[in-house]
């Protein structure tokens, strides 16, 4: 555990459900992806023209950001001084076999998308002004050990003061976002920043606070 670095904010988008900081904060249920996203889009009254032109995972992990730094207090930071650490298990797959559904129907792409995780990361950056080091690792599945890792060397080396990390992953019907932020200073609500806690956000379980 690195007790100088905490997880000030989370998100999770799963089963058609927003949490913030672990608490339910929109509900969509009955819907596909795709709508639910919208509806998400919606909900938090956002605008971002490009948001229309991303695919599935760039709009899952884009929203979940917008959620995550809601009321966070990251403009303190200078620009160099956050990053992003994101993982998932199948890269662009669902985007990419899309893709490939249409062009077999039409001889001719029949989808422009912003796609691929380095669009998500891309697009976070620009609309947050992020310019610190940034990243994005394939796993079988998350691997808070590792990210834990990575993330706490940044901070710890003052590469990073605050770092975006976490998972977003979709396949088909299989989708899931779970986003951190994690920074140096310690704030109301906080929680230490270790492997344990990521996992336990991750299954969305109780945090023990204690």
């Amino acid at each position: 555990m690195h007790i100088n670095n905490y997880i000030t904010s989370n998100v999770t988008i799963s089963k058609n459900v927003v949490y913030h900081n672990e608490r339910p904060v929109f509900e969509n249920s009955g819907v596909e992806l795709p709508a639910f996203l919208l509806s998400v889009y919606q909900h938090f009254e956002l605008a971002y023209s490009k948001f229309h032109k991303m695919d599935s995972l760039s709009k899952l992990g884009w929203l979940a950001t917008e959620v995550l730094l809601k009321d966070a207090g990251i403009k303190q930071y200078q620009p160099q001084q956050v990053g992003l650490v994101l993982s998932n298990a199948n890269a662009s797959l669902d985007s990419d076999q899309k893709y490939m559904q249409s062009v077999a129907d039409i001889p001719s792409p029949a989808l422009f998308v912003y796609t691929l995780p380095n669009i998500m990361i891309g697009e976070i950056c620009i609309r947050n002004n992020f310019k610190g080091e940034d990243a994005f690792f394939i796993f079988e599945k998350f691997d808070a050990a590792f990210i834990e890792q990575y993330v706490a060397q940044l901070l710890d080396t003052n590469v990073l003061e605050a770092c975006i990390c976490g998972w977003v992953d979709v396949l088909n019907d299989d989708y899931k976002s779970v986003l951190f932020l994690v920074e140096k200073a310690e704030k109301a609500g906080a929680i230490p920043f270790s492997a344990k806690n990521l996992d336990t956000i991750f299954d969305n379980l109780i945090i023990d606070k204690i």
